[in-house]
């Protein structure tokens, strides 16, 4: 497993100590819950006997009743009611308990549930000692199952999860460390796919362990096929096609933006050099202007194309009073900022906050100027503020160079506004931003898997040996064992932060933003 599987099986185990309740664990399609599920499984001690419910599409007494029959035990199959199949259950869990058993279920594909489903597992773990619960429940599920624990009816089973991890894609680092892995169980030391080859792996299964499975088997088979020793990008790309299909594939080169406007550009260039070479003959040179009008409007409409689907540079037509009266909604800026992190919320956002605390990751409020904005190197919702003093809106999705200047190259910033994308000036920003931003990052955890803003001297040493890590990552040096925020760890630690205008003795927040940052392998998404 990766750190992050590791992390999720810890908290789970967690979850399920002495007084554990719900826990909970979440992520997108493919990205290894169940994997991890069965992990937790293997590792249960002997005196636990479990439960493990696949297909959770079931009614309130269907799922009682499937609970009976993962727990062998016996009822009546006919006239069976909710009462009944209920006292049944209890029984098993009082006669597990004066066994010394352990007694867990686990639902996968969670999100399936239904609200009085739900209700209905929260009256199952009222049995209880003084000291435990005698049921405990691990619900996995993707995204959606936390928008659903999120409704008022459910608030009470919300209030029981003892323990919850969100299961975040690969970034490119791990990718790379789970393909050699795939290939060690194989009994194949040698690496079987190049550098390029890797890093495109990443960007089209977006770091989805399911996905890479699918492409790597491909493009091994590929390779085979043309009887090469090592996988490239172009086989991956071949593989991409048959493996995720031609809509999660990468388009080809003529039908992105840039190579739109290359083609029409060619078609331009060629239209002029027939029509020039045919100038001399009259009876060609009607066919020419045809031809080369036809090409002209196919130019132009690729052009048009490009530039209505890109939306991506102001211009003095941009009707800023619409641009500015849509981005009043700071949930819908936030819901972008969760996407650049492939979170799909559709959840109320008027906490959001709390929301992307149950995504384990934290808020970071912004206050400053943009180049220490920048330094941070994370997307982020700026807050605006227009010529009557009211807030709206957008999200910072990245940087690019607009063209030369006096001082060298002139930056433009592009934004999300409502569903537009739009590049923005300085000028543009110093008039209607006074410094605020809020910023999603993912904090290291203690040992009770609390998030951690601050390191010091007085901190854990693990934590201490956490910082000494990342600092040798960043400074690209070997990493030491150490037992304390020594003085070379501390010259270290200033070197870096020196680096980026922190002053400060600890590794405070910002500190930790910039050494936990994997915007570089892909998450978030900001370029």
């Amino acid at each position: 497993m990766s750190v992050r599987h590791r992390e999720a099986l810890a908290h789970l185990t967690y979850g399920l100590g002495e007084t554990g309740g719900f826990v909970l664990l979440t992520g997108e399609v493919g990205t290894g819950k169940t994997t991890v599920s069965r992990c937790l499984l293997d590792q249960l001690p002997e005196n636990t006997q479990a439960a493990f419910i696949l297909n959770p599409t079931l009614s309130s007494q269907e799922l009682l009743a499937t609970i009976c029959d993962e727990l062998k035990i016996r009822y009546r199959k006919t006239g069976a009611t909710l009462k009944t199949l209920t006292d049944k259950i209890q029984e098993k869990l009082l006669k597990n308990h004066q066994a010394g058993l352990n007694t867990i279920l686990i639902i996968d594909e969670a999100q399936h549930l239904q609200a009085e489903v739900l209700e209905q597992l929260r009256l199952l773990t009222n049995l209880e000692t003084h000291t435990k619960k005698l049921l405990q429940v691990i619900l996995i599920g993707q995204p959606e199952l936390q928008q659903l624990l999120q409704r008022r009816d459910l608030r009470q089973l919300a209030q029981r999860i003892t323990a919850r991890y969100h299961l975040l894609p690969l970034n490119r680092e791990e990718v790379a460390q789970y393909i050699q892995h795939r290939l060690a169980i194989a009994e194949c030391q040698q690496p079987l796919f190049n550098r390029r080859a890797i890093t495109t792996i990443h960007q089209l299964s977006k770091g989805i362990p399911r996905l890479i499975n699918l492409l790597c088997d491909r493009a091994l088979l590929g390779a085979y096929g043309e009887n090469k020793q090592v996988v490239d990008k172009k086989l991956v790309l071949g593989a991409s096609v048959e493996a995720l299909g031609a809509e999660l594939s990468r388009q080809p080169w003529w039908q992105k933006s840039g190579g739109k406007l290359a083609l029409a550009a060619g078609l331009l260039a060629l239209t002029l050099t027939l029509g020039f070479v045919a100038g001399n003959y009259q009876d060609n040179a009607l066919a020419q202007q045809q031809e080369s009008s036809l090409l002209a409007d196919e130019a132009n409409k690729a052009l048009q194309t490009t530039e209505a689907a890109e939306q991506t540079r102001t211009s003095p037509e941009t009707n800023w009073p619409l641009v500015i009266d849509s981005s009043r909604s700071l949930p819908l800026a936030v819901r972008h900022l969760f996407s650049l992190w492939r979170l799909q919320v559709e959840d109320e956002l008027s906490e959001p906050c709390q929301v992307a605390s149950s995504y384990e990751l934290s808020c970071y409020w912004f206050k400053g100027t943009l180049p220490a904005l920048l330094k941070l190197n994370y997307p982020a919702v700026f807050k605006f503020i227009d010529t009557n003093g009211v807030a709206f809106y957008g999200t910072l999705l990245g940087i690019s160079q607009s063209g030369a200047s006096t001082d060298g190259e002139r930056e433009s910033y592009r934004f999300q506004f409502n569903h537009q994308q739009l590049e923005i000036d300085k000028a543009w920003l110093d008039r209607y931003w006074q410094g605020g931003a809020v910023i999603f990052w993912q904090p290291p955890k203690n040992a009770f898997f609390e998030a951690v803003t601050s390191i010091g001297e007085q901190s854990p040493v693990e934590l201490i040996q956490w910082l000494e890590n990342k600092l040798s990552e960043k400074q690209q040096r070997p990493a030491r064992e150490v037992q304390a925020l020594d003085a070379m760890l501390k010259n270290q630690l200033r070197q870096f932060q020196r680096q980026y205008g922190i002053d400060s003795s600890e590794a405070r927040e910002q500190t930790l933003m910039l050494l936990t940052n994997t915007v570089d392998l892909g998450q978030p998404i900001f370029k």
